[in-house]
């Protein structure tokens, strides 16, 4: 699994409502919605980053 970072995000809040509404019309969580959203940008823009095959336990520096 990859590894997550947490970190706040400020936005307005009627952007806010239009995200939860969008995530309820997907049937996606809020949080998964704008995972979504970001996921999205970034393989349109061509900046998505290449999946990289996690590190074998034991192996890690």
């Amino acid at each position: 699994m990859a590894k997550t970072r947490n970190f706040i995000l400020r936005i307005d809040a009627d952007m806010m409502d239009a995200v939860e509404k969008w995530a309820a019309d997907e049937f996606r969580s809020t949080n998964g919605q704008l995972q979504w959203i970001i996921n999205e940008a970034l393989r349109k823009s061509g900046r998505k980053p290449k999946h990289r095959p996690e590190k074998e336990k034991g192996n890690e520096t």
